[in-house]
């Protein structure tokens, strides 16, 4: 096989953020009244820190703000999100290496955790080949505990299921003049899959890692300083009190 790839994460990678916390805090701003959710939400946050409750059981305690949502108004709300907090909140210099790909006539491949309700959108803006996320069930009303078909699509999972689709060869080898670019250490497996690795604002772990094997480093411009001013955003964007920062100038 000699396709050439450029893989991307999506969350702190494409954008400054984690983008289920932004889409939760883009709807909660126009539908105030779902902030209740919090209520059930928010105690489970030390049960997760005490790894009582699985990255799994807590992603779809997180998606419990959309309950009662029907699919057409999900839909509505991603795409009214895309146009807006996302578009805004992108990278342009990360945004303008997946230009540059696509140029060279790579294939391009959007490989994030996320569920997929809104990844499939965010390609298709892009100009993603290719997509694969954590898998959400979206009924005609979406329930309290909304169902994941699959893995969570973390670490050694985004390369099962690029192998699974038949995109990339299931031996494991490095792809000749192909790209990945990820901020998190989580995602060694797409990193180490390739000839060239780029990390966005890498972590220590990462960033140690990475300079062993010589991997290009990119720090575009955050609308916070640091580790804890981002975790703060990320709290408020829970709390729908969060005014997005366009990085567009």
């Amino acid at each position: 096989m000699d396709r050439r790839f450029a893989f991307f994460d999506l969350d702190h990678t494409l954008l400054p953020f984690d983008t289920q916390a932004l889409f939760c805090n883009f709807v909660l701003q126009r539908e105030g009244w779902r902030r209740v959710w919090l209520l059930w939400f928010l105690p489970c946050v030390p049960l997760a820190a005490l790894r009582l409750l699985s990255l799994r059981t807590m992603k779809r305690l997180f998606l419990g703000y959309l309950v009662g949502m029907s699919r057409e108004q999900l839909a509505a709300h991603v795409a009214a999100f895309l146009e807006s907090d996302f578009a805004a909140a992108l990278y342009p210099s990360v945004v303008a290496e997946v230009e540059r790909h696509r140029g060279e006539e790579r294939i391009l491949v959007l490989n994030s955790a996320s569920p997929d309700f809104y990844l499939h959108g965010i390609a298709a803006q892009l100009g993603f080949d290719h997509v694969f996320g954590t898998r959400l069930v979206v009924p005609d009303r979406l329930p309290w505990l909304p169902k994941i078909e699959g893995p969570n699509n973390k670490h050694g999972e985004k390369i099962t299921a690029m192998s699974k689709a038949g995109l990339i060869p299931e031996e494991s080898h490095v792809l000749a003049d192909s790209w990945s670019y990820s901020d998190s250490s989580a995602d060694l497996p797409l990193l180490e899959l390739v000839e060239h690795a780029v990390m966005i604002h890498p972590g220590e772990k990462l960033a140690m890692i990475g300079a062993k094997h010589g991997w290009r480093t990119m720090s575009p411009r955050r609308p916070y300083a640091g580790k804890w001013s981002g975790r703060l955003a990320t709290l408020r964007q829970v709390l729908g009190c969060y005014q997005v920062e366009s990085l567009q100038k």
